[in-house]
């Protein structure tokens, strides 16, 4: 099974693609879709849909794994992130349509056993359990990569968390 993870955004949405299968997970790629702050909304919209056709087109995965929204203190910056949000979930739609939700408390329970984990914590469990030499980089690509193993833990026993 290969499974997308996603840490949505606007201005940095991080991807990570694994690979499961019954001998353990391998990383395939990951990264960062990045929106340049001079572009108006529109157009950071069009260039995060465009980014994820790529993606869904060149790794063709089986199942998409997004972590949920969390409150946000800046209404401005929750409107915008969903806005993103919005458009990334479309695009998984089309291309794919198994999608799956993490809130970051389940994400980070199935990383490292307890759900108030510091985001130091997640990195180094993403590292070790993809068996990669370093943390990856930026932080999203790393968060995307934990959704994207929380995903394929707890794939099982699933069909409560489906969009």
């Amino acid at each position: 099974m290969r499974i997308l993870g996603i840490d949505p955004g606007y201005a940095i949405i991080g991807y990570g693609i694994i690979d499961k299968d019954q001998n353990g997970i391998e990383v395939v790629d990951y990264g960062a879709i990045t929106t340049p702050k001079e572009d108006t909304m529109p157009v950071r919209l069009q260039s995060i849909e465009e980014s994820l056709d790529y993606l869904f087109k060149k790794y063709k995965p089986d199942v998409v794994a997004i972590e949920e929204l969390f409150y946000f203190k800046n209404q401005k910056t929750v409107i915008q992130v969903a806005q993103a949000r919005g458009v990334t979930l479309l695009a998984c739609q089309k291309f794919c349509g198994n999608i799956y939700e993490y809130t970051p408390l389940q994400i980070k329970q199935a990383l490292t056993g307890h759900g108030r984990a510091e985001k130091a914590q997640i990195q180094y469990m993403v590292k070790a359990i993809l068996n990669l030499n370093a943390i990856p980089k930026p932080d999203d690509a790393a968060d995307a990569l934990a959704v994207a193993i929380c995903h394929s833990q707890t794939s099982s026993a699933l069909n409560t968390n489906k969009v």
